[in-house]
């Protein structure tokens, strides 16, 4: 089950390595920090941070990451449209109007300096 969070998955740092899910993002912050020169041939995944591939394979992964699909339906429902609750809802809130002028107050030039 990929959800099950006590199944082991393979590092992909060092291959004999593995780990329980739930433990996963710890293993690869500390593994890539005990094999710093595997970690510099690998690319982290711009849609899971879990998924570490070659350099070589980087442009491959990304076109048929799974996670993919989540993103990409994430960016769609956050459409530019407010929420149809949000337009109904008739508030006319405005921010008060500022009565502070700062240039005013740094062509008259504060004689008191600021002291921590």
């Amino acid at each position: 089950d990929v959800l099950d969070p006590e199944r082991l998955i393979q590092c992909p740092l060092v291959k004999h390595h593995r780990i329980r899910a739930r433990r996963f993002p710890y293993h690869l912050v500390k593994c890539k920090e005990s094999n710093p020169e595997i970690a510099k041939k690998l690319a982290t995944c711009p849609f899971n941070a879990r998924h570490l591939v070659p350099w070589a394979d980087l442009s491959d992964h990304i076109m048929k990451c799974n996670d993919k699909a989540f993103m990409e339906q994430d960016v769609v429902s956050r459409s530019c449209e407010p929420p149809q609750e949000q337009l109904n809802n008739g508030s006319t809130w405005q921010a008060p109007p500022c009565d502070e002028d700062w240039e005013t107050e740094l062509l008259e030039g504060s004689e008191s300096t600021f002291v921590w």
